[in-house]
């Protein structure tokens, strides 16, 4: 793994859990972010949304108390997504949420907003516009006139948009303040990498903003020369890699089995934008599992909000927030600053670690004593429930005697009986082990 972006992604790394919010235009039809391509819509059908944007219930700091509540440590905002509509004050473009209705410069709230939380901050970057008359369409797979005969044969400078693709980039990484994260998205076919002028790109970002930490979504797929997998990642390869709604089954490696910074996006219902008539969400109770997940295969978890027209975080979502945030409040110790443990995946859980202390996550009611496996008896110190802090009994007995290369506990008076879990969710154990 390169040091300097090892270095660089030091705080991104013991900080684990953040909140993606998607929002913009596409939050009125309420079809998802992709409803312009989708539905095929010209610049002109999408501009009645423009019109309409009036988020008179935006109120960031709100959002930023409710990820701040769920025990999240940083935020990333779409600051501009393919529909090419900026939430910033950009000077390259009308079509910009200060000539909405909304009249003012939402990015910049946004970042207030968290700042003050104590939160950390970051913002998203399309490297598409569907918006912009000199980006690609009749033969582009996602620009919602392709195959339009009408495109078929248009002229159009792709410099042209380049330099205001990059102009917009400059504006957020020196408008702004210190930023902590750059999202970009995405590639695709051939479009990527030079086609971007990717490495221009990210020695203008690093002039402006030295220790930002940047994803891997400017250069295309596979564990080419350079990558962010390789020994010598090109200057445009990120600091980390971003699997989307999939969590690697062995985490993130480089090409020499050492592991790499990551970070899992996912949605909490089916959708990145709001969308009126998903409520398919995830429950508490995955959520959760599914960070401890990452922490334990040494990964970042990055959750979506999508919030409404109006600037809304849906009811569901705050209350899903919530429930997480109670159980991060008593077992986010075992998260934070924690990755992959030295010892297996035990058969009931997962294991994270933080030096010489191992958190065991029990998912499944063991039948009478729970056995640490993979611990040898001599390593083990302390033993107590992370939550309240009282002391977990061992769980040795007659019948634990042939397996003496085991340590087992209790979770309760007799070690031969069975006791439900304190949490159903996720019971956490916290072992400090001697050495």
């Amino acid at each position: 793994m390169n040091q300097e972006i090892w270095n660089r992604t030091e705080w991104f790394r013991k900080e684990r859990f953040g909140m993606f919010i998607h929002w913009g235009l596409y939050a009125i039809p309420a079809l998802g972010e992709w409803v312009m391509s989708e539905k095929r819509m010209t610049v002109e059908e999408y501009e009645k949304y423009f019109e309409q944007f009036d988020p008179t219930d935006y109120n960031p700091r709100e959002w930023a108390r409710l990820a701040k509540k769920a025990g999240m440590k940083y935020a990333v905002l779409t600051a501009k997504h393919h529909d090419g509509f900026c939430l910033f004050d950009s000077a390259l473009t009308d079509y910009k949420a200060t000539n909405t209705k909304a009249g003012r410069d939402l990015v910049r709230e946004f970042l207030d907003a968290f700042r003050a939380e104590g939160l950390k901050v970051g913002l998203y970057f399309t490297l598409i516009d569907w918006h912009h008359p000199d980006y690609p369409k009749y033969n582009d797979m996602h620009h919602p006139m392709r195959g339009n005969e009408a495109y078929k044969d248009e002229n159009i400078n792709f410099d042209r948009y380049l330099e205001y693709m990059h102009g917009q980039v400059e504006e957020l990484v020196t408008n702004y303040g210190k930023l902590d994260i750059l999202w970009f998205d995405f590639s695709y076919d051939n479009m990527c990498e030079d086609t971007w002028k990717a490495e221009e790109l990210i020695r203008m970002v690093r002039k402006h903003q030295p220790d930002v930490i940047i994803d891997n979504r400017l250069e295309g797929s596979g564990e080419k020369n350079g990558s962010i997998v390789t020994d010598h990642p090109n200057i445009y390869s990120g600091d980390f890699a971003s699997p989307e709604m999939i969590i690697p089954p062995g985490g993130m490696k480089d090409l020499n089995g050492k592991p790499i910074p990551w970070e899992l996006c996912a949605t909490m219902n089916n959708h990145w934008g709001y969308c009126y008539y998903d409520h398919t969400y995830k429950t508490s109770q995955t959520i959760i599992r599914k960070l401890v997940e990452c922490v334990s295969k040494g990964g970042n978890f990055i959750l979506n909000v999508g919030p409404d027209a109006k600037g809304r975080i849906p009811k569901e979502s705050q209350e899903i927030l919530t429930q997480v945030g109670e159980w991060m409040e008593q077992n986010g110790e075992s998260l934070y600053e924690c990755g992959i443990s030295e010892y297996d995946k035990p058969e009931w859980g997962r294991y994270t670690q933080k030096g010489n202390t191992v958190y065991a996550h029990i998912y499944e009611t063991p039948l009478g004593a729970l056995p640490l496996y993979g611990i040898s008896p001599q390593e083990v110190g302390t033993i107590t429930f992370l939550s309240s802090g009282a002391q977990v009994q061992r769980g040795e007995a007659w019948n634990t005697a042939m397996y003496s290369d085991t340590p087992f506990v209790a979770l309760g008076e007799n070690p031969v009986f069975s006791y439900p879990l304190p949490d159903e969710i996720d019971t956490v154990l916290k072992i400090e082990l001697k050495k």
